[in-house]
């Protein structure tokens, strides 16, 4: 059975673990078709509030329509525009005005993807470093998108090593004394967990935050919300500043990722803190040169079976735990067995006194 309590990954585990429909082994991770999979009873961060106004906007999730507005300033989702003669009926997610559940919190609008009447606030992830009613300022939020599936963008976010190869030029390289990976999970949740000491100090610090020293010790966290397709990415440097993420990946199509992110760079110094969130745009370039070409070799299942090295068990661990949630919802089980909007800010090392809201 899948763990129901956040505990480290056993790395040499291959007990099969149980879905609805019949059981996922780790043999199924030669069988990964992300394409395949729709999330649903799930929450999306459609757009960043300060996006949504009077005038509709258009998101998509899955490619389903999601028109967004504010009527008396209320958020507002519905799968029709406003100004759309209905000449249809409304489809399964929505109501009897063709509306979509929807929320507005920590400066995101949320919309239901799944049954109207279960949507429920408690399903919301944790998201302790963003103020619950918004308001970063425009530098520290910002839209990038990837020609890919969402699961291939949080598969390749979960491996946290593949910074130093890919995003050497900004986080750091390879070189360190010591390094340590910890993965834990829950039926809803994985986190990886990466301690370095000695590590060769990040650029981006080195050039905007005045860093003299040569190395920093430093703790990376990738937290998934795995039916939101939402990721915390928290790295704490030392010296340096912390570095609090909101890393969602909504599929707009099944190969297409919308990616609304924001950084909430409020302690950090002054010039650090209004560069570093617009690193993310070439961060973002640089990861699809990677994620895009995988993308289409993953649309359908094949004979070939992928090479995995000790530093892809979280990856592995990801498969496994979203093709079960998968196999749950296909035999009509969409019951959360664990608490998304439970406070993280323990596993992920939240420096709690730094977001006082």
């Amino acid at each position: 059975m899948l763990e129901v309590q956040d505990r480290p990954i056993d790395t040499q585990d291959t007990t099969p673990t149980t879905g609805g429909s019949g059981p996922v082994s780790m043999n199924a991770i030669n069988h990964w078709v992300p394409h395949n999979l729709v999330m649903r009873d799930a929450w999306f961060p459609l757009a960043h509030s300060t996006g949504v106004g009077k005038t509709p906007v258009r998101r998509a999730i899955y490619s389903e329509p999601f028109f967004l507005w504010r009527e008396n300033g209320v958020a507002v989702a519905s799968e029709f525009h406003p100004n759309e003669r209905i000449t249809r009926d409304h489809g399964p997610h929505t109501d009897a005005r063709g509306r979509y559940p929807v929320m507005e919190h920590y400066g995101y609008v949320w919309g239901w993807f799944g049954r109207p009447e279960a949507a429920d606030p408690r399903h919301l992830p944790s998201l302790p470093f963003l103020p619950p009613k918004g308001g970063l300022p425009g530098h520290m939020i910002g839209t990038v998108r990837f020609d890919c599936s969402a699961p291939i963008s949080l598969e390749n976010l979960i491996d946290l090593t593949h910074a130093d190869f890919l995003h050497a030029n900004i986080t750091g390289d390879e070189k360190s004394e010591s390094e340590t990976i910890e993965t834990f999970y829950d039926s809803e949740t994985i986190t990886m967990v990466r301690t370095c000491t000695g590590k060769s100090v990040a650029p981006v610090m080195k050039f905007f935050s005045g860093i003299k020293q040569p190395t920093q010790n430093i703790r990376q966290v990738i937290r998934i919300y795995l039916r939101s397709h939402c990721a915390i990415a928290y790295g704490r440097f030392t010296p340096g500043d912390d570095v609090p993420l909101f890393h969602p990946c909504v599929p707009e199509t099944r190969d297409r990722t919308r990616l609304d992110y924001a950084m909430n760079t409020s302690n950090a110094g002054k010039l650090f803190g209004h560069v570093m969130p617009k690193a993310s745009y070439m961060v973002s370039r640089q990861d699809s040169s990677m994620t895009s070409p995988q993308s289409p070799r993953y649309m359908r299942d094949t004979k070939r079976k992928d090479i995995h090295s000790k530093f892809d068990v979280p990856g592995q661990r990801y498969r496994l735990l979203m093709m079960d949630i998968a196999n749950r919802q296909d035999a009509g089980d969409f019951a959360y067995r664990d608490d998304v909007s439970a406070d993280c800010s323990d596993i992920i090392g939240l420096r709690k006194e730094l977001f006082q809201f």
